[in-house]
Parts: C-alpha cells; sequence; structure tokens
C-alpha cells in the first residue's frame, strides 16, 4: 500500500502571515531531506518573478505558472511534498490537481486568500479549504482599531474601493490594509445595493 498524502491549507485576509507560515512548512520539509517543488500563480510578480516572498522577506524558489495542468504537469513523480502561493488566483481545476497529487501521496500545503475586498469567497479557495485535511485561518491586525482583522481592505486613491470594482487589478494604484468587520468598506452603487 503507498504512502497517503493530505491537502493542507493556510488561508485568511492579506498581512496575516500565509506566504510566511508556507515557506515555514516548506523549509522544514527540506530540512527533512523530502523533496519539495513549489508553484505561484504566473501573475504574482510583487516581489519575485521565481519565488514566493513572504511579506516579512522570507521566500522560497517557486516555479510561475498560469494553470492548475501547468502544476500536475511539472510535479515530478518522486516529489513528496508540493506548495502552491496565492491559490486564489487558480482556475476551478486545482480543486482536482490537488485531490490528484494527494492520491499519488504527496503532502500538499496551499496558501491563499480565503475573501476578496468584498468580503465574498475568493475563486477555488472555499472548495480547496472543503476538500482539505486541514485548514489553519490565520489573522492579521486591524490597522484602524487593533483588534484581530480577518477582512482584506481595499483603496484606491486612499478611498475604499467600489463593489463593482474587478476583484482582480494588476498594476492599479490600490493599497490593501487588514481590517476587522467594523472597519471593512465596500462603496456600494445604487444598482448594486439589493446585491
Amino acid at each position: 500500500m503507498g504512502k497517503i498524502g493530505k491537502i493542507e491549507v493556510i488561508t485568511g485576509c492579506m498581512f496575516s502571515g500565509k506566504s510566511e507560515e508556507l515557506i515555514r512548512r516548506l523549509k522544514r520539509a527540506k530540512i527533512a531531506k523530502l523533496k519539495v517543488q513549489v508553484f505561484k500563480p504566473s501573475i504574482d510578480t510583487r516581489y519575485s518573478i521565481v519565488e514566493v516572498v513572504s511579506h516579512t522577506g522570507e521566500k522560497i524558489e517557486a516555479f510561475p505558472v498560469t494553470s492548475s495542468k501547468e502544476i500536475f504537469d511539472k510535479v515530478e513523480v518522486d516529489t513528496n511534498v508540493v506548495g502552491i502561493d496565492e491559490a486564489q488566483f487558480f482556475d476551478s481545476g486545482i480543486v482536482e490537481v490537488l485531490k490528484k497529487l494527494a492520491k499519488r501521496g504527496s503532502r500538499v500545503i496551499v496558501a491563499g486568500l480565503d475573501m476578496d475586498f468584498r468580503g465574498e469567497p475568493f475563486g477555488p479557495m472555499p472548495y480547496i479549504m472543503a476538500i482539505a485535511d486541514d485548514v489553519l485561518k490565520l489573522h492579521a491586525i486591524c490597522t484602524v482599531c487593533g483588534e484581530d482583522a480577518t477582512m482584506t481592505q481595499r483603496l484606491i486613491n486612499g478611498e475604499p474601493a467600489s463593489y463593482n470594482d474587478p476583484v482582480i487589478m494588476i498594476g492599479a494604484n490600490e493599497t490593501y490594509e487588514a481590517r476587522c468587520k467594523l472597519h471593512h468598506y465596500v462603496k456600494r452603487d445604487r444598482d448594486d445595493r439589493q446585491a
């Protein structure tokens, strides 16, 4: 009988330490002399094109990929641990890829935002959390009151983003803050107030 794989998820809002925890687990696997492969969406070029980098500067080498299929195709048969950062940006096929990798015996560690700036489930993350063996939900600190933050606040030119803004904005004049539910705000236009 083969080794049983598992799926571990690290989630939470921005600035909660998801990538840092992913990197910590992957570095421990390397210390244990396990073969590790790490993947990130190619659209995430904030700190590095070929590394997962935390906001605190921790880093680990990674393959930038454009689809979940590309992850599956690049994972080598003898890989023990597969790390995936920013999973919310992947297509829905990521769920099947994770299941196949775990069934093959890999330990799969996935990090990603659970909710978008609107406070709604982000991409495939709810499905990934549903199939996970373990889920760790991290909190940040609210930049307004200092309480635990679970929400990601998007600001555009210093103002809260509108509900109708695109979920993914690459190269826009935007910033993000961690916020608690009380201080998280999304502008609502008249035509979407019933949503």
